[in-house]
């Protein structure tokens, strides 16, 4: 049984394709234990931290396109989070991730607002000067 789910943070898209295995996790085809930061890697390590022993028996490999670092773990991390879920298709891990985070299974639609025209940003607009 092969199962595909994905996931997305600001402009970082992971997606997920888990099957039975031998509990390797990758990341862009690479160890998920050589991910750099570490912060990082502990991100997309935490689904697993809920799911005790759900790692043995499955491969999982993520594809992160998009973003930066931060982006790619909290994608890469919803989308093995999701992937997990629909493959054990266990109801009390589901709500064992919505209790501890409701961003482990639903994406998150904030983006950077857009730059606008009398400033240098967003928001923020040219100082005035009177002279």
């Amino acid at each position: 049984m092969v199962t595909n789910t994905s996931g997305k943070k600001k402009t970082a898209i992971a997606r997920a394709t888990i099957r039975e295995g031998n509990g390797q996790v990758r990341i862009n085809s690479r160890p998920v234990e050589l991910v750099e930061p570490e912060p990082a890697r502990l991100k997309m390590l935490e689904p697993f931290r809920l799911a005790e022993n759900r790692r043995e028996g499955i491969s999982i490999d993520v594809d992160v396109d998009g973003g930066g670092v931060v982006g790619q773990a909290d994608a890469a991390r919803t989308a093995i989070a999701r992937g997990l879920v629909e493959f054990s298709n266990d109801a009390e891990l589901r709500d064992a991730y919505m209790e501890f985070d409701r961003s482990l299974l639903v994406n998150d639609v904030r983006q950077s607002e857009s730059k606008k025209w009398g400033g240098p940003g967003a928001r923020a607009r040219f100082q005035k000067s009177y002279r």
